[in-house]
This record gives structure tokens, sequence and C-alpha cells, in this order.
């Protein structure tokens, strides 16, 4: 068994997104990391034990938008066993991470791919959707508090869209209250379209090209 792009594709998660959503994922930027190595685009280090496993695919899930903010980059880590099984899924959470797995597994399919539910509005991730509700501004973040971030420009890409600050974070903030939502809280299927996966090379570069034509056009 090889850590490979076809082992990424046929491991990628399941996700279940709120049935009112209005934001869908954009990019998703893999990569595959077979030995102990910092994430590229997260602040953690993959720490991977080539005796017990293969490797690591990182999904480096891509939005235009979040509710709360333009730019928004979710993951999922996938560890993966010498025989292509899953060991475990982990998965991001508002800056940290949380065990993508229920203590039973049985939120792993029999295709080996897991089952995640994504946050309204926020696109956080959790393999139980009633984990969203103990959040106090579940609903306030796609309410009154939308577009309060204005637009995120992460350390690895700063100074390559965010040019004018504070006029920027003004306009984003009253495109993003267009997009006010009452979550349903009844999650559907999210189904992967066709070429939505590249290198997490690939999809770096093309943040900010995205993110540029977007603030040009709000």
């Amino acid at each position: 068994m090889r850590l490979d792009w076809e082992l990424a594709m046929r491991l990628a998660p399941r996700l279940y997104m709120d049935e009112l959503e209005p934001f869908k994922p954009v990019m998703v930027g893999v990569t595959l990391i077979d030995r102990t190595f910092p994430s590229p685009s997260f602040r953690r280090t993959l720490n991977v034990d080539q005796e017990s496993m293969l490797g690591v695919i990182e999904y480096a899930v891509y939005y235009d938008y979040d509710i709360q903010h333009l730019y928004d980059l979710e993951h999922v880590w996938v560890y993966v066993a010498h025989d292509g099984s899953v060991l475990n899924v982990e998965a991001s959470f508002h800056g940290k991470y949380l065990r993508g797995l229920l203590p039973d597994r049985s939120n792993l399919g029999t295709d080996g791919r897991a089952s995640l539910f994504v946050q309204p509005g926020k696109h956080a991730f959790s393999p139980m959707p009633e984990f969203f509700l103990l959040l106090p501004d579940v609903e306030s973040a796609n309410d009154k508090l939308a577009g309060s971030g204005g637009v995120l420009e992460p350390d690895m890409l700063k100074g390559a869209y965010k040019t004018v600050p504070g006029e920027m974070d003004l306009k984003a903030e009253a495109h993003l209250q267009e997009f006010r939502f009452k979550p349903s809280f009844q999650y559907v299927p999210y189904e992967w379209p066709e070429g939505i996966f590249v290198t997490w090379d690939v999809l770096k570069e093309e943040i900010p090209k995205r993110m540029r034509l977007l603030l040009e056009s709000i």
C-alpha cells in the first residue's frame, strides 16, 4: 500500500452540511505526509510513527466565505495504517482540533471514509452535530454578528490581498450581512464536486488570486 493521491481520494471525509448553509467549499488542498513533519497550512506538527502507520493525509478545505469573515480554511487529518485502513481522524475546530472519530468509530463507513458535520456558517468540524448546539454564538454568529471579522488574512499569506485593512473590513462586514440566516440544524450530505481536490501548493497560490477578485467585486 502506498500513501498516494488515489488513496487520498478514496479516504476523503464525507461531510454533512446544514441544509440552509449559504457557503460551500471552493477547493481542497491535499498534502501527503509520510514522516513527522509540520503541517504546511496549520500550526501543528503531524507525528508519524512509521512502524505503525503509513502516514497522514491532510485535507485543507478552503472557503471564500465564513459567515463572520472572508477567507476560511478548515482541516481534516486522516491517519492511515500500512494496509490502507483508517487509524484515526482529527478535524479543525476554531483554530484548534478535535478527534474526528467517535469512541465507537461508528462514523467511519465501511468504505473507510469518516463522516463529519460542518458547523453552520462557520465550518468547524465535529463527528457529532449536537456539539455545535453547546456553542453560545452558534445562532448569533449567523445573524447580528455576521461579518464582524471583516477580512481574514493569515500570517502565511500576510500582505497578499488585505491591502487597505480598515476599508476592506467594513466592506466585508456589509457584504456578509447580506448572507445572514437562521441555521436549520438539519444536515444533508455534501458531495465533493469533480476537480475540487488539488495539491496544497496549488491552493496556496490560488487563494490570494480569489481573494483579490472577491475584494474588488464587493
